[in-house]
């Protein structure tokens, strides 16, 4: 099962780790690259704003989403 309280601390840590851990991957490569690219382009900014997206969409996929479904590699 997902829990959304970790996605989400998981990504106010390091963005992007909580989509990770979702099974996002790329959703969070995304944002392991979006996000320092705010801090630094906008002098930190937009940083923190990006933060905030990236565990509110971390918690809400791990919360309408709790399961994990393994499918039978052939």
């Amino acid at each position: 099962m997902r829990n959304p309280g970790i996605a989400a601390v998981l990504s106010l840590i390091i963005p992007g780790v909580g989509q990770i851990y979702n099974g996002k991957i790329l959703r969070g490569i995304f944002w392991l690259i979006i996000t320092p690219g705010f801090w630094i382009g906008t002098g930190g900014l937009l940083g923190w704003v990006c933060h905030i997206i990236a565990a509110w969409t971390a918690y809400n996929y791990a919360k309408e989403n709790p399961y994990r479904i393994f499918q039978a590699q052939s």
